[in-house]
């Protein structure tokens, strides 16, 4: 069985962002975040304790991701989504968020655990090979008008 000195060692060693929610109250309150989470988004624990994870959004909360966790969060399930988020300067980042429930030794839901990972550099290649698609598209498009009208032409 692991000791809990090493798992605190090893969720500090961790590259992803950490944080523990309460599974009790209306706003799931924060009650741990590791120092990945710090260098991430830039709040320290003791700027967000006992406050929802909905800071991060800022004002950004017409998401379609947040549907699926709001339901997670509220079946006690699990979910993998990619939203915004924003940093405490204000910058956003692409945040793929893993989310899961804790159970206890009695089988209640007691936590949330969730694993934060900046994707905005893969957000950011998808949505550029997306434009370029689309470039694409519109060229092959203009080059079939061009071959009709020439096509036109001939005759």
């Amino acid at each position: 069985m692991i000791n809990a000195k090493l798992l605190q060692m090893v969720v500090n060693a961790s590259n992803d962002g950490i944080v523990v929610a309460e599974r009790e109250g209306k706003d799931k309150p924060l009650i741990y975040v590791n120092p990945a989470f710090e260098r991430l988004t830039g709040y320290a624990l003791d700027d967000i304790l006992y406050q929802d994870c909905r800071f991060l959004q800022s004002g950004d909360r017409d998401q379609p991701a947040l549907i699926a966790i709001r339901e997670a969060l509220d079946s006690g399930g699990a979910c993998r989504e990619i939203l915004r988020n924003y940093r405490k300067d204000g910058t956003h980042f692409w945040n793929e968020l893993s989310l899961s429930t804790v159970y206890n030794e009695a089988d209640k839901q007691t936590y949330f655990v969730g694993v934060q990972k900046d994707v905005t550099a893969q957000v950011k290649a998808q949505q550029r090979v997306a434009q370029l698609e689309a470039q694409v598209a519109e060229l092959k498009a203009q080059l079939a008008a061009l071959e009709t009208t020439s096509g036109n032409n001939k005759l």
